[in-house]
């Protein structure tokens, strides 16, 4: 058997493999509310073959949207949406879904990509008062945020909490928390945006504090089922930012606090970033970080090939493999890497009937 292929635990959650579908926006909703485009996008998703979906960011609170069209699960309204298109997708496929709760701090009130993207004009009625450690914009000529006070701190680590308990209650298995790509746990993580003088800024123990206590409050929050773990960015790519020394130290403390598993991405919290796009481009941190961690890693950023993510594994770089972009534009990916590599995996049996002659017994008839 692969190691792609073979079982993985995050936690209380059992992996049939190793391949996790990574978190994407999707731009699509109105009010935070799931909708039919979620449940055709999740829907065809989780027929995919991967071991794990994680939903797309989702917003803790409304201000916390990177867009105005950003999933949201901040009251009863959003909750009744996501539980309907969860139980819609769970009444076909037992691949467990997770969700990741993000805010986007300073980031937030962006227009969706495909609009131009960046931050909406104040003049924009879409568009509202973003927050974030310090009063530093993202972009240069970008509109300033408003720093938290201790009363807004205590807020969004509430607002994580109550959106925790919601997640559970509407079926999901898994919570990633979002401490990536320069949204608001990112930024208070980071010397370069979190320029505070309190126990929120300064030494790397005050950076890593409202994270810490995120963690924590959700680990409360929910009921021991229910894998959590978080996403980050082991570097900002600029001199004198976040990098993969203080992540390591972040990833030591999580571990030690429970922490089931750690997506490791990178770069989205500064302009002047220089990443080297080239295929396994983080695969390095993710290393690193197993290195020094008992929980698993998930190894994400332009893997595309089966035996590139075989060998990631077999390298011991990594315990599992993240697929986003590739696995829009390839959404039977997991089928063509079992064939790939020899291996096999269980399609829904409506399905069982376009197995190609060249590639016999990379189908198995699922149980039941």
């Amino acid at each position: 058997m692969s190691q792609l292929f073979s079982p993985v635990f995050f936690g209380p959650l059992s992996l049939s493999n190793r391949i996790v579908i990574a978190p994407m926006c999707q731009y699509s909703s109105t009010d935070g509310l799931a909708n039919d485009w979620h449940q055709i996008h999740l829907g065809q998703l989780s027929q995919s073959g991967a071991g794990l979906l994680i939903l797309e960011a989702t917003a803790v609170l409304p201000e916390g949207r990177i867009s105005w069209a950003d999933l949201g699960l901040w009251d009863d309204a959003t909750e009744a949406a996501l539980t309907k298109v969860i139980d819609a997708v769970k009444r076909w496929s037992p691949m467990p879904l997770g969700v990741q709760l993000a805010h986007a701090g300073r980031k937030a009130s962006s227009a969706r990509p495909w609009d131009g993207g960046g931050a909406l004009p104040a003049s924009d009625p879409r568009a509202w008062t973003t927050h974030a450690p310090s009063a530093l914009p993202f972009a240069a000529n970008g509109p300033v945020p408003e720093a938290l006070d201790e009363a807004g701190i205590d807020a969004v680590v509430e607002a994580f909490a109550t959106a925790a308990r919601r997640a559970e209650r509407a079926g999901l298995d898994l919570i990633e928390l979002h401490a990536a790509h320069g949204y608001l746990l990112h930024q208070f993580l980071s010397p370069l945006s979190n320029k505070r003088q309190d126990p929120y800024g300064g030494s790397l123990e005050n950076r890593m504090r409202l994270l810490v206590r995120v963690f924590d409050a959700v680990r409360e929050a929910v009921s021991d089922r229910i894998s959590v773990g978080v996403r980050i960015s082991a570097s900002d790519w600029v001199d004198g930012g976040w990098d993969i020394e203080q992540s390591s130290t972040l990833a030591q403390i999580l571990d030690m606090r429970g922490c089931q598993f750690l997506h490791v991405s990178s770069g989205g919290l500064d302009a002047r970033q220089k990443i080297p796009q080239e295929p396994g481009y983080q695969v390095p941190f993710a290393a690193a970080i197993k290195a020094k961690v008992k929980m698993p890693v998930i190894a994400v950023g332009l893997i595309t090939d089966p035996s590139q993510a075989e060998s990631i594994l077999r390298h011991n770089h990594a315990d599992a493999i993240a697929l986003a972009r590739g696995i829009l534009y390839d959404p039977r990916w997991p089928w063509h890497a079992a064939a790939a590599l020899g291996d096999s995996l269980a399609p829904a049996p409506q399905y069982l009937r376009c197995e190609p002659r060249e590639a016999r017994g990379v189908f198995l008839a699922p149980e039941g």
